[in-house]
């Protein structure tokens, strides 16, 4: 599948407009790519191909690097994944502990898009004290 260059424009036009309205500090790295701060974690969001009639716009945080990753936390962030209505954590390469979700892009809104961004940092900003309090580490955004 390939995701028409037209869509992902029409989707990076939406992502910005919702940006400059409603995060004017954003950081626009281009390509698709944003970044915004939000309470105690920093959001990227991105613009991605998806299928040959859409797009995906993925909201991430990442929440805390240099936790000790064991089982104890495993189990916290797999059950918080099951109990979430939305989203999930992650690790990354570097054991960066991560939120994200992801919309359809072509079609969505203004609401859908803020929504996202919102539950992505409310999220992020209440379990990067619960997942420290576990497993030790930083917040992201104290780096």
């Amino acid at each position: 599948m390939h995701t028409p260059e037209h869509f992902i424009d029409i989707t990076k036009q939406k992502v910005e407009q919702v940006l400059n309205a409603h995060y004017p500090d954003h950081i626009n790295f281009g390509e698709g790519s944003y970044s915004i701060d939000a309470g105690s974690s920093r959001l990227m969001i991105i613009v991605r191909p998806f299928t040959d009639s859409d797009t995906c716009i993925e909201c991430m945080a990442t929440l805390v690097s240099g936790a000790q990753i064991n089982e104890e936390l495993l189990r916290f962030l797999m059950r918080k994944n099951a109990e979430l209505h939305f989203g999930a954590f992650s690790l990354l390469f570097d054991d960066t502990i991560c939120f994200a979700h992801s919309i359809a892009g072509i079609n969505a809104d203004e609401n859908e898009i803020i929504t996202s961004i919102q539950s992505v940092a409310v999220i992020a900003d209440h379990y990067d004290d619960e997942i420290i309090s576990i497993a030790g580490g930083k917040r992201c955004s104290e780096e």
